[in-house]
């Protein structure tokens, strides 16, 4: 075979191998992108960008007892993809033998609660400013609202109520739109929902009266700030700490 010839082959079998499409990813790297398997009920299954706040907030719970009845020694740290109980676990009932008696005697044990990790203020926040200068459209309590809604405009800002400790800032809350958490001491949360933009990030210190985001209606169906207090876990009425409207 001719020097040419030979020339002629070696192209044509390179322009082949280029044609062909490239191999599939690896099945580690497809499977890593599925969603994580429902979870039973009474449970949530983590998932990614989770924090323990967040996932408390959404079923109305305290933080605390939800690390509490998980084991959690430090509710910063949660994996995504297992399993958190969203109910106490029955309490343990153990036997001992009494001395005097053939019986026997049962007691309950109550699970030790875990305890954070960091040491939170037990006092609440000393003082609070509304997080909006909007009118007030919507009251707690009027219908199924959880805090009071104000309005404004796009882009004008959101203020921290308080000073705390930004313990979410995301948008995976369905009904929220773009959300910010705010932890005020050991008892008390405040949430800010429909933001356009987001000003702070998750385990930042903020001040009272702090810009933290942009009013939007992210998940909403007009520009406005919704806004909750949460005591233990539960909505309570805004009205009751800010200042009194003029």
């Amino acid at each position: 075979m001719s020097r040419f010839s030979i020339l002629t082959l070696l192209l044509a079998l390179l322009a082949g191998c280029a044609g062909r499409p490239n191999p599939a990813p690896i099945r580690e790297a497809s499977y890593a992108n599925k969603p994580y398997p429902a979870a039973p009920a009474g449970q949530y299954r983590i998932q990614r960008g989770d924090t323990l706040y967040k996932i408390a907030f959404e079923h109305g719970l305290d933080f605390r007892d939800l690390a509490a009845w998980n084991d959690l020694a430090d509710p910063t740290r949660i994996r995504g993809g297992d399993l958190l109980r969203l109910t106490p676990p029955k309490a343990r009932v153990v036997t001992a033998p009494v001395a005097s008696k053939p019986s026997v005697l049962t007691r309950a044990i109550k699970p030790e609660a875990a305890l954070p990790a960091e040491p939170l203020d037990d006092a609440p926040p000393d003082a609070w400013t509304w997080p909006g200068k909007g009118p007030l459209l919507a009251r707690f309590g009027d219908g199924l609202n959880k805090g009071i809604d104000l309005g404004g405009k796009r882009g004008i800002p959101v203020q921290a109520a308080a000073s705390g400790k930004v313990v979410y800032a995301g948008a995976s809350l369905r009904g929220y739109g773009k959300l910010i958490i705010i932890r005020h001491g050991k008892t008390l949360l405040s949430a800010y929902a429909h933001n356009d933009r987001i000003l702070v990030a998750e385990g930042q210190n903020v001040v009272l009266g702090q810009s933290i985001a942009e009013m939007g209606d992210s998940d909403a169906d007009r520009v406005k700030l919704h806004f909750e207090i949460r005591e233990f876990g539960k909505p309570v009425d805004p009205l009751n700490y800010l200042p009194k409207l003029s």
